[in-house]
């Protein structure tokens, strides 16, 4: 007899063939966390048995404004994206558990950061694969957020290359620092770019960024670049002196006009899961 689950998607699947995708919600315990978790899943109407990539979103409950839904719906129909299952987590206290795990913030923020990647690694993972028919490779498996929820992406993708081979950045908060702000040096101590230059060994994991012209108005060192794209154009030049070749490991996106806001990400989100699956 075939298990429960299996039954219920493969029905799931018949039932909603015309609308392409089958939407889920479900609260999770997360003992990493210490608190339920809300996930929402995103899947293509296809038989169970069909092997599916795998694309983790931080801040799970900005997708909504992105008009997500109707979107990936439909890319499906119109055949502009292969089949993949989407993961939108919900986010809990953001400054505890989206900073860069095992490095606070000078402020002490981010201290849950280490937590939420136990949790994605060792709950969230193991609880998708018992339930769908998801791809064992890394290479097929992404991570990605907005904002805090980027930068936390990129964190986690860099210590686990194992587990997700892409990183989405969306509007990443890579001014993250470990102390606070000196004018003398105002774009040192941001604890991402230090932890990539000091590395000796960078893993095997494509990036896509993206950043809007209206992100911010801020320049801290006063280059006439808003730091938002400022942050991350430097970033992508030290993954270029370790190594990264542009295009193939990484790119960038830049939004005329872009703010900071889910409306903006949500222009082009999917053209970073078109560009997960160039490879």
């Amino acid at each position: 007899m075939l298990p429960i689950p299996y039954i219920r998607q493969l029905l799931g699947s018949i039932l909603s063939r015309n609308s392409h995708l089958i939407k889920r919600s479900y609260l999770m315990p997360a003992e990493a966390l210490d608190r339920d978790v809300m996930i929402d899943v995103y899947r293509p109407a296809v038989p169970p048995w069909r092997l599916l990539n795998l694309v983790v979103f931080n801040d799970g409950q900005d997708l909504p404004r992105m008009d997500f839904e109707h979107q990936l719906r439909e890319a499906f129909s119109d055949g502009s994206l292969a089949p993949v299952i989407v993961v939108g987590v919900h986010a809990g206290d953001r400054m505890r558990e989206y900073g860069t795990s095992g490095r606070l913030d000078y402020e002490g923020r981010g201290d849950q950061a280490a937590q939420y990647e136990r949790f994605l690694v060792q709950e969230l993972i193991p609880w998708m694969e018992s339930r769908f028919n998801i791809r064992q490779l890394p290479g097929r498996r992404a991570i990605a957020g907005f904002s805090l929820g980027g930068l936390n992406a990129f964190d986690v993708a860099w210590r686990n290359p194992g587990e997700f081979g892409a990183a989405g950045v969306f509007s990443g908060a890579l001014w993250w620092r470990h102390k606070a702000f000196r004018q003398s040096k105002p774009d040192a101590d941001r604890i991402v770019h230090d932890y990539v230059r000091r590395s000796k060994k960078v893993p095997p994991v494509r990036f896509w960024f993206m950043a809007g012209t209206e992100d911010e108005t801020d320049d801290r060192n006063q280059n006439g670049i808003i730091d938002a794209i400022d942050d991350t154009l430097q970033l992508m030049a030290l993954l270029a002196d370790k190594g990264k070749k542009e295009e193939e490991d990484f790119t960038y996106v830049e939004v005329e006009g872009g703010k900071h806001e889910p409306e903006t990400w949500g222009t082009v989100v999917m053209d970073f899961l078109q560009w997960i699956q160039e490879r």
